[in-house]
């Protein structure tokens, strides 16, 4: 009987359709994700007038949504990797489907709050099941590009909630606009065929039926259902290792260092890019620009959000991740330390959107390496606690934005003040040690073989 090493074999494989339908399920999914966090924005100066709530107020129901996707993220992609990543991908679309369309039918600010937690804890869950499921089965020489493209759909949907917003709200009022977070509940059936837990978990757990089903699609013919299929990856995986904790395995093997020194980066880069989100119109203002170039620059860095998480995904895919990635992140601090002496706006126009490019392509492209980093049973794991934590520089970054413009200092002192977190994150990246790299096995062999190489 033949044996096919299946991480081999994903890993060497080439493009196919199946593969370019979970691409691009997981792409409808993250446009929903942040459509549902941006169209709050755009609903809540109508919501302040309907129900006469405070900007206190106001601010507290928005919170609670981040809050929802930081415990989200640290629960569900643990329990991911205990339990399934396809059963936790589902549950968590529904989560935030169904709690986002109830929104619509909230009769005030406490339940739409707490509705918008609930919508916050399955959108949580949704990335790292995501990302690792796109890691297990994406070619190795595109796995980096895979989650470039899905992450700059974050943008995508940010673009989609201000279009529907302007389109629906005069004419349907705000309750429409939370309908259409219906969309991936009515496409659940399509995309659970291309949703699938880990092959090397899926072996270990007896599921090997299964994964000749999912190999079937992806090569079909290529694969007789008599061969014996076997997952060899740089950390073995059985079922003891599968039912171990996904969370104290994070510190395991000597990733301790890595694990801290990659929260440290998560913390950091989403604290600077939120805070810069937020603010970089109040202090290109404060700068002495009108509040119109305020909004252009803020454009601008999103547009280069997405340019340099595409490009840059597939450099990393040629270079490895962790050598783009410490670059990125000093020239991101170095473009935001420059915006304080620009002395002409086409000159602040090029370097916000070098610095768009750098801070959100960076955050983006940490995914990719989180998601190769760790072996796959608890790569779910990895990622949700690495986007926990940086949710929780999120949290803290207009909190840091509002703290420097209150001090009264110099819009160069602003500028480096918020540059700062970008270089602690090449920092940390770079205390981040690589395994030795291994060299790819040949996809069937008569032997176990020895793993597919590593892109991080």
């Amino acid at each position: 009987m033949s044996r096919l090493n299946v991480t081999s074999f994903l890993a060497e494989g080439k493009f196919t359709p199946f593969h370019f339908w979970m691409l691009f399920w997981a792409c409808v999914i993250i446009t929903f994700d942040m459509y549902d966090l941006v169209i709050f924005g755009s609903v809540l100066p109508v919501l302040m007038t309907d129900w006469g709530i405070t900007p206190a107020q106001a601010g507290l129901v928005g919170s609670s949504g981040l809050f929802g996707m930081m415990i989200g993220a640290m629960v569900f992609g643990l329990l991911a990797d205990r339990f399934g990543r396809r059963n936790i991908l589902i549950a968590s679309i529904i989560m935030f489907s169904a709690a986002t369309v109830l929104c619509a039918v909230a009769p005030g600010p406490a339940i739409f709050g707490g509705l918008r937690f609930i919508a916050g804890l399955g959108i949580g869950g949704i990335l790292p099941t995501i990302i690792a499921m796109l890691t297990d089965y994406a070619p190795k020489r595109l796995a980096n590009t895979f989650v470039a493209i899905v992450m700059s759909f974050f943008s995508v949907g940010g673009i989609l909630a201000a279009l529907v917003a302007m389109v629906v709200i005069p004419r349907f009022g705000w309750q429409a606009t939370y309908y259409v977070a219906a969309l991936p509940l009515l496409l659940l059936p399509l995309m659970l065929p291309y949703f699938a837990d880990s092959p090397a978990v899926l072996l270990a757990t007896g599921r090997e039926n299964r994964l000749h089903a999912i190999l079937g699609r992806i090569a079909p013919g290529k694969i007789s259902p008599v061969t014996e299929l076997v997952a060899v990856s740089e950390v073995p995986v059985d079922a003891a290792a599968v039912k171990r904790s996904p969370l104290a395995a994070l510190f395991a093997d000597g990733r301790a260092l890595a694990t801290l020194m990659v929260w440290v980066a998560f913390f950091m880069c989403l604290l600077m890019v939120n805070g810069l989100n937020t603010w970089l119109p109040g202090l290109m203002v404060n700068a002495g620009y009108a509040l119109t170039a305020g909004l252009t620059f803020m454009a601008t860095m999103n547009i280069g959000a997405i340019i340099g998480t595409l490009t840059l995904g597939r450099l990393a895919d040629k270079l490895g991740v962790k050598k783009v990635l410490i670059p990125m992140f000093l020239v991101a601090g170095v473009s935001i330390i420059a915006l304080g002496y620009g002395n002409s706006f086409a000159m602040l126009i090029a370097l916000v959107f070098i610095a768009g490019a750098c801070t959100m392509g960076a955050q983006n492209i940490s995914y990719a390496f989180v998601s190769q980093y760790y072996p796959s049973h608890i790569r779910s794991t990895a990622i949700g606690m690495a986007s926990g934590i940086g949710r929780l520089g999120a949290i803290g970054g207009p909190t840091f934005g509002g703290l420097l413009l209150s001090l009264g200092v110099s819009s160069q002192m602003n500028f480096l003040f918020f540059a700062i977190p970008g270089f602690i994150a090449a920092a940390a990246f770079f205390l981040v040690p690589l395994g030795k790299k291994q060299a790819p096995a040949a996809a069937t062999t008569p032997d176990v073989g020895t793993p597919a190489p590593s892109t991080v």
